[in-house]
Formats: C-alpha cells, sequence, structure tokens
C-alpha cells in the first residue's frame, strides 16, 4: 500500500524532502525554528479547504488549455474517484505551490530560515493530505474511529453532494465555511460525479 502510495504524483519526492530537511537538520546543516513548523502545517490545511471549494471547483474556464487544467487537477478525479493518476497532485503542480509557499511565506516574516520553518511545516502537512486523500479512495478500512470518519466524510463530499464537506484531512474549515450540514439532510446531487455538468462551452 505504502509502495503504490509513493509511485504516484509528487508523493515520493515530497518523502524526500522532508527527509532530506529533517537529516540536514539534525546534522546542523540547515536551521529550523521549531515553532513555526505546526503554524506552516495549520497554514496548508487553512488552504487545503480554500483551494478545494473555490479553485478546484470554480466555474469550468472558456480557455481551453485551462479547462484541460481544471479536468486534471480535479473535475476527472469526481468522474472516477479511485483511479491513481487522478488522485494525486501532479509533481508540475506542487513545485511551483511550493514555492509560492515559500514566497508567501518570505514576503511576511522577511526572514529566510523562518519562512523555511513554515515551508517544512506546509509540505509536512501536504504529504499527510495526499495520504489521507489516498485512504479515502481505496479499499482500506482505517484502524482509528477518526481515520475511518474523515474516510467517511471525504466519501459524501464524491458521492453525496459535491457542494458541501471540502475538508479532506479535517472539517474544521466546513465548519467555518458552513459546508458541513448533516449528510441526512442533503440530497444526493445529480452532479456529484461530473461536476459543472452542462456548464462547459
Amino acid at each position: 500500500m505504502i509502495a503504490t502510495f509513493l509511485k504516484h504524483g509528487s508523493n515520493a519526492v515530497l518523502a524526500i524532502g522532508i527527509l532530506v530537511a529533517v537529516g540536514l537538520f539534525a546534522l546542523g546543516r540547515v536551521p529550523l525554528v521549531w515553532f513555526a513548523v505546526p503554524i506552516g502545517a495549520a497554514a496548508f490545511f487553512a488552504s487545503e479547504y480554500t483551494t478545494h471549494r473555490f479553485l478546484f471547483h470554480a466555474r469550468p474556464a472558456k480557455i481551453g488549455w485551462l479547462l484541460a487544467l481544471q479536468h486534471r487537477l480535479h473535475y476527472d478525479h469526481h468522474i472516477d474517484p479511485p483511479k491513481l493518476e487522478l488522485l494525486f497532485l501532479p509533481l508540475w503542480f506542487v513545485v511551483p505551490t511550493v514555492a509560492l509557499y515559500f514566497a508567501v511565506y518570505y514576503a511576511i516574516v522577511r526572514d529566510p530560515v523562518l519562512a523555511f520553518s513554515l515551508l517544512v511545516g506546509s509540505i509536512c502537512a501536504l504529504f499527510y493530505y495526499e495520504w489521507v486523500h489516498y485512504v479515502a479512495h481505496v479499499p482500506f478500512v482505517p484502524r482509528t474511529p477518526y481515520g475511518r470518519y474523515i474516510k467517511k466524510y471525504h466519501l459524501w463530499h464524491h458521492f453525496k453532494n459535491e457542494h458541501f464537506w471540502f475538508g479532506v484531512t479535517n472539517p474544521t474549515m466546513d465548519y467555518v465555511g458552513a459546508t458541513a450540514p448533516n449528510v441526512e439532510a442533503v440530497e444526493r446531487s445529480t452532479t456529484v460525479r461530473e461536476i459543472w455538468k452542462g456548464m462547459e462551452v
């Protein structure tokens, strides 16, 4: 299961990046500000929701290449949720995203070590996100009650209604954004598999 996970998307590169960062810190080659690492992770978990809801579920673009990008990054994942080639973020998307995170952090804190420490937290959170997302879509029963809950939670988004339950690793931002209704009160969407069906031109 782990071997399959590391074969797809950017997962192996993320894992290597985390190991290299930790190794360089352990060897005294790279300083880390440890309190910034969980802050960077929290920043990613907040953006996980906003990216999923407002970017990946944005209306279909009228520009061909941009529409193709929307399909690769998310639309087609709804059509075939278990397909591993569509499940994970591709490396060509992750690399500029990581660079953007660092640029934003540096612009805010004006300290490369602090910005790098925040980035390490965000990369660890992204790796965790990819793992949780993977577990949600493969025939595996998580061992913890929370793991089983969050898997079920994500599958509501895919098989009940695509307009709710955008959190993948946690539901916190769904409560903030009022997108975590009682599942029994929500009707099954007719476009849950083909999001924005009929809206593409």
